[in-house]
């Protein structure tokens, strides 16, 4: 199912000059707030480190970062037309789709999970478990959030502006703001997870354990699914 050849090129093109140098720029502003917040009031307590990460780290920073590798790792070769080279390679597009969502995935988590526990450790030395908590929440983020713009990659040639109003509205705007969306957030169904981890009364969530258990893996396998579908449907030249 994976295929080592596909991952190095899809590696390649997401970590190209410029699309890496765009995939740092929030890490790194997080590590600066991070510092900062730290360095004005001698160490964030615990409600300020758990805002923070959950507003800019898992509500802004995770999704868009999962907008760039999720798409990024299927999109533009569909746009140019180069996927079609891929495609006539003796592999099956199942194994294509698969070993592109390993890659968003491990991208994501990489560039999103590790600055998440770094600013978690600058805020407040995890204290109430509140940089673990994230870590896992902006882990299990990342693979839901990667098979999603995967798919979007598949289905629309608008893929990163789709992904980015999803991202900005629905999650950072929505999935903070209004109560019903808020059960339909990657974000909640993360945050849970935060939620049991830390056990501090601090992060909380409006969506229960196994129902967000459940819609994690469930948006993720259909839309991993669905993906490959879409991949099944692109014709070759001479293909009946």
């Amino acid at each position: 199912m994976y295929n080592p050849t596909v991952a190095r090129l899809t590696y390649r093109a997401l970590l190209g000059r410029r699309r890496a140098a765009i995939l740092f720029v929030l890490p790194a502003l997080l590590i600066v707030i991070s510092v900062a917040v730290r360095s004005f009031s001698s160490g964030a307590d615990d409600q300020v480190a758990a805002d923070l990460l959950g507003s800019f780290a898992l509500a802004t920073m995770v999704p868009l970062i999962g907008v760039i590798a999720g798409t990024g790792a299927i999109g533009p070769e569909i746009d140019d037309g180069s996927i079609v080279y891929l495609l006539a390679k003796p592999v099956s597009r199942s194994t294509i789709i698969f070993t592109k969502l390993i890659v968003a995935i491990a991208v994501t988590m990489a560039f999103s999970a590790i600055p998440t526990l770094i600013a978690g450790f600058i805020l407040n030395g995890n204290g109430q478990q509140i940089a673990i908590a994230y870590t896992v929440a902006a882990l299990v983020a990342s693979i839901a959030y990667a098979a999603v713009f995967l798919l979007l990659g598949t289905i629309t040639r608008h893929a990163v502006v789709f992904g980015l109003v999803y991202a900005l509205v629905w999650e950072a705007l929505f999935g903070n703001l209004v109560p019903g969306a808020r059960t339909l957030s990657v974000q909640q169904w993360s945050l849970a997870l935060a939620q049991r981890i830390g056990e501090n009364g601090v992060i909380s969530s409006d969506v229960g354990l196994p129902l967000a258990v459940t819609l994690l893996v469930g948006v993720t396998v259909v839309a991993t699914w669905y993906a490959g579908q879409k991949l099944r449907t692109l014709k070759l030249a001479g293909e009946e």
